[in-house]
């Protein structure tokens, strides 16, 4: 079946914001007595499930949905700020996609940022999945069948484009094709690897591997996303 829409994953896949989130749940947890650590670090990386987590980091005994807003708002006015980098050709990387098929989000981050995001940079997204819309987030399935539902079409007509491993999985579980373009620094283990039909090194890379993947440009798109 050819691909003719494509569903972005945000942090850092499209900015560079991995370390951004680390810092505003370490100040947040530490405010609750928590010291945050490597671990905590890798276990935040990509999980769809990141309230419940910092929620366990702070013994249950925050309003998880305070705790969100609270984080969101953080990052939201640091996105603002320019003080969270877009990650290089990630921009020229979505106006690709654009000329191919409608483009969607799915991201484990709050509505709140993730509109703040791609206000920042500057991008618009037919359907965009926030963590405030799955009850199951990243590894499971469910931000990428919201996405694709939201577009119309099936996950086997969509190409997903991930860093982390949670992403990839849940991308795959739902029958997208991956495109994954892992955070810098990072090995994929081979089992997830294996579930991405191509990797590349970053966005700049990865645009031959998206207009390779997807289906034949569609004039009438290309000159929009020019616009």
């Amino acid at each position: 079946m050819a691909l003719r829409a494509t569903v972005f994953d945000l942090d850092d896949t499209l900015l560079d914001s991995g370390q951004a989130w680390e810092r505003v749940c370490a100040e947040f947890v530490a405010r609750h007595g928590h010291t945050w650590t490597s671990e905590d670090s890798a276990t935040l990386h990509g999980n769809g499930n990141w309230p419940a987590f910092l929620a366990r980091l702070c013994g249950n005994t925050v309003d998880r949905a305070a705790m969100v807003e609270q984080c969101a708002a953080t990052m939201a006015e640091d996105c603002a700020a320019g003080r969270i980098p877009t990650l290089p050709g990630a921009v020229e990387l979505v106006r690709e996609s654009e000329c191919h098929g409608p483009v969607a989000i799915a991201s484990a981050s709050p509505r709140r940022f993730v509109h703040a995001a791609l206000d920042h940079l500057g991008l618009r997204a037919r359907t965009v999945i926030c963590g405030e819309d799955v009850a199951q987030g990243k590894p499971a399935p469910e931000p990428y069948l919201r996405a694709a539902a939201g577009l119309g079409l099936a996950p086997t007509e969509c190409l997903a484009v991930e860093d982390s491993v949670n992403g990839i999985r849940s991308a795959a579980a739902a029958g997208c094709t991956v495109l994954a373009i892992p955070r810098a620094g990072t090995r994929l283990p081979d089992t997830v690897a294996l579930l991405a039909s191509v990797s590349a090194p970053n966005a700049s890379d990865a645009r031959l591997y998206l207009s390779r993947l997807l289906a034949t440009p569609v004039p009438t798109l290309c000159a929009e996303a020019a616009r």
